[in-house]
Order: C-alpha cells, then structure tokens, then sequence
C-alpha cells in the first residue's frame, strides 16, 4: 500500500532538522530546495568549491538552475566532513556509476544510525545492483535505515514550485515516514511504501524508454508512435520489475507511470533529450559530449538487458534502444519493431 504523508511547512529556525545532501547538480540541489523549503536546515556538499561558494553566498546554482533563488536555509561546502558533521538525514544525489566511490569516501565519516536516502535512478554496470543495494553493501548498514525516492519530479519544474508528489520507498515503514515527513511542503507532497525494488526500478526503466521515445522524437514521428512506445514500455518495465519481486501496482503509481509519463513527455528530461539527438543521428560519443548532466538511462541499458536475460523476461523496447546506442539499428526503425521480436500478433 501507498500512504500519504501530510505534514505543514516550517520556517527553518532553532531545533531545525540537519540534513546533508550530496551532490549539487540540478536533483540535488532541487531536493535540497525541497528539504529547506520543509523547514530544515540544508547543507549540500558540491565536489567544486565555486558552486558551493555559488549557493551559499548568491543563493543560485547557475550551471544547474538558472534564474532559481535558493532558500538562505540552504548553504553549499566543499567539504564532505563539515556537511556530514551532525547531520540527522543524509541524501545521495551523485551519478549511479560513481555512488561506489563516493560512498567509500564518507564510510568512517557517516554520522551512526540516520536515514540514507538515494535520489539517484540507475543501475550498477558490472553488477547490476540497485542503488539501495550498493548502499547496504558498501557502507554496511542496516537495510532498514535505507529509503529511495522516485516519481514525477523534474528539477526545474520542482524548482519553480510547480506542484508535484513523490514516493519513499524503505522497508521500514517508520523511516519512510521520517523521510517524508522531512520531503513534504506546500507544493511538493510526499507518499510512502515499502516496496523498494519497485520504487527503484520504475525509476530506473522509466530513463530507458524516454531515450526510446526520444529517438522516435528525433526521428521525426509522431504522437501515435511516442504514446505506443510509451504503453508498451509500462508493459516492458511492470514485467521486469515484477519478476524480480516488485509490487505491480507500484507500476501505475508515482514511480512508475508517474514517472514514466512526465521523463517521456518533457523536453526537460535529459534521457529524452539523450534519445532525440540519437534519433538525429548523433552517435554515443556525440551524445555524451553535447549533454551537460548524465542520462542515467544511456549507462542503464546494458545492465538492465543483463539482468532481464537472468529472468527471461522479454524487452524488445529497450533491446533496440541498445542496438541503436552500439549502431547496428537505424533510429528509424525503431518503432517498426517497437511492440514485439517477434512476427506473430501480440496480445495488448
């Protein structure tokens, strides 16, 4: 079950929740927004000292949320020890295939028995483990103070305070709670549930089939083939994730079709973006080099695809988006095939 968790918003002052977020891109400054805005008191660690300088001072994060003020209970430091130093919520918001190192850096330095809270959507390459996974099994601690959240929240949008919800998953119920008690405000509402994989994996499918959606953009199709893509990728990503023990009404929530609606519909979604240059015609390398934040979905094709074959389940869609990353498939025949491998009707 998926509840709703209500709380008013505070004005940050003394006895304020501490929270550190690491990682100042455009998620991670959002959701510190999101924390601030909540009413605690917010310090994000950034790897470059001008952009925490940036936050702290002027209140902006340019190069991630241009014309966005910041909240003054919001501040940046370069230093992974001074944002860790008595924080009672740590959230994580670093690209999926650096979150290892990463987090080698802050084990001896983690304040003990706080929430750990991912806000990234990816897949380990070489293991193909869950962010939650690489979490509990680098820093070793109890899988109950671990939650994720997902759903529709596309940081500039949350930025502007455009209404929106999100889901924490924990299996924990009461650190859900806790989490989303602390990630609610007068425009963004949180919910909570216990299905992590889910959660995790609607986030991560959903970037897979906005590059598909993407390409045909790219390409030049229409909206019958972008919203077949789009059905036939809910069927896709409910498959896998259930096969691997996920809740299917997980699937038509906020972290799954929720998220999946709004990554494959707007122009702001970077694996969308991903997807139309590919359609274009640009290769991968190409791609990279114009894309100024990741597109977790690019990094996510390979492992996703690994671990599907482990279950048998069938991804015809995100198979092509793999063929047309490495070549072998013309973006314009991606959507010729994008229902089935096979030549017989298939069933809705």
């Amino acid at each position: 079950m998926t509840e709703a968790i209500s709380v008013p918003s505070a004005a940050a002052g003394p006895g304020a929740l501490r929270i550190a977020v690491l990682g100042a891109g455009s998620w991670g400054t959002t959701f510190a927004k999101v924390l601030a805005d909540g009413g605690a008191d917010v310090l994000v660690w950034s790897r470059r000292r001008e952009v925490a300088h940036e936050i702290t001072e002027t209140h902006r994060n340019s190069g991630y949320l241009p014309g966005i003020n910041l909240p003054s209970n919001l501040r940046g430091h370069d230093s992974l020890e001074h944002v860790l130093a008595g924080a009672q919520q740590v959230y994580l918001s670093v690209p999926s295939q650096s979150l290892r190192s990463n987090l080698a850096s802050i084990r001896d330095i983690l304040p003990a028995e706080v929430p750990i809270v991912s806000l990234m959507k990816g897949v380990e390459r070489g293991t193909g483990l869950r962010m939650s996974e690489v979490i509990e099994g680098e820093l070793g601690v109890e899988r109950e103070r671990i939650a994720a959240v997902s759903g529709p929240n596309l940081a500039l949008e949350i930025a502007r305070r455009e209404p929106t919800a999100a889901v924490v998953a924990s299996i924990h119920h009461e650190t859900a709670v806790a989490v989303a008690q602390a990630a609610t405000n007068d425009y963004f509402r949180t919910f909570v549930n216990t299905d992590v994989i889910g959660t995790e994996f609607g986030g991560v499918l959903k970037n897979l089939i906005a590059v598909a959606v993407g390409i045909a953009d790219g390409v030049g199709y229409g909206e019958n083939t972008k919203a077949s893509i789009i059905t036939r990728g809910l069927v896709e990503l409910t498959d896998f994730a259930v096969a691997f023990g996920a809740r299917p009404e997980t699937m038509i929530g906020l972290a799954g079709l929720g998220d999946l609606i709004a990554t494959c519909e707007s122009p702001l979604s970077r694996n969308n973006a991903a997807g139309r240059l590919l359609g274009q015609g640009y290769g991968f390398e190409q791609v990279i080099a114009q894309m100024n934040q990741t597109a977790e979905g690019l990094a996510s094709v390979g492992p996703i695809l690994e671990l599907a074959a482990t279950k048998g389940v069938s991804m015809p869609i995100v198979a092509q988006v793999a063929q047309v990353l490495d070549g072998t498939l013309d973006p314009r025949e991606l959507a010729p095939h994008l229902a089935t491998d096979s030549d017989e009707p298939q069933a809705e």
